[in-house]
C-alpha cells in the first residue's frame, strides 16, 4: 500500500514522555520528513495489520518507528528515528556499535516505567490544524 511510504513514528498516545518526545520530534524535523500516529489510532491499527507486523513488535506499545520499508523497534527505533533528523542527530547512528541487548536494556527500563515516572494522559493528542498533515490517525 503505497499510503505507507512516509517515516512514521508510532507513540503510545496516552503516554506524557511519548508525547513529550512527539513534541520535541516535531521541532527537531525542521524539513518535515517525519509523520506520527498514535499506537491507539485506527491508522497505526491498519500500519501493523497491512505490514503482518503483530508478531514483531508483540509487547512493544512505546515508541516504533516505520521507515517506509519496515518496522525498528525498541533502541533501533530511536537511532533510525534520528538518523530521519538529520544533521547533528545522524551521529546517534554510531550507537549500533553498542550491541542490541546492552542497548535495550535501558530502553526497556524507561518503557516500564514510563507511566510511574511521566504519568499517563485519559486519551492520545487531537491534532492542531497545523499539525494535521503530520499527525496520522
Amino acid at each position: 500500500m503505497s499510503e505507507f511510504k512516509d517515516p512514521i513514528v508510532l507513540f503510545d498516545g496516552v503516554c506524557n514522555l511519548c508525547n513529550g518526545a512527539v513534541n520535541v520530534l516535531l521541532d527537531l524535523d525542521k524539513h518535515k520528513r517525519l509523520k506520527f500516529a498514535s499506537l491507539q489510532s485506527e491508522y497505526a491499527k491498519k500500519l501493523i495489520q497491512s505490514k503482518t507486523l503483530e508478531e514483531k513488535i508483540r509487547g512493544i506499545d512505546s515508541i516504533l518507528f516505520w521507515d517506509g520499508k519496515e518496522i525498528h523497534i525498541k533502541s533501533n527505533a530511536i537511532i533510525e528515528i534520528c538518523d530521519k533528523l538529520g544533521g547533528f542527530w545522524k551521529i546517534l547512528k554510531l550507537s549500533y556499535i553498542i550491541p542490541r541487548p546492552i542497548r535495550n536494556i535501558l530502553y526497556d527500563l524507561i518503557a516500564k516505567n514510563r507511566y510511574r515516572l511521566f504519568g499517563k494522559r485519559e486519551s492520545c493528542r487531537m491534532p492542531t490544524p497545523e499539525l494535521k498533515e503530520r499527525i496520522l490517525g
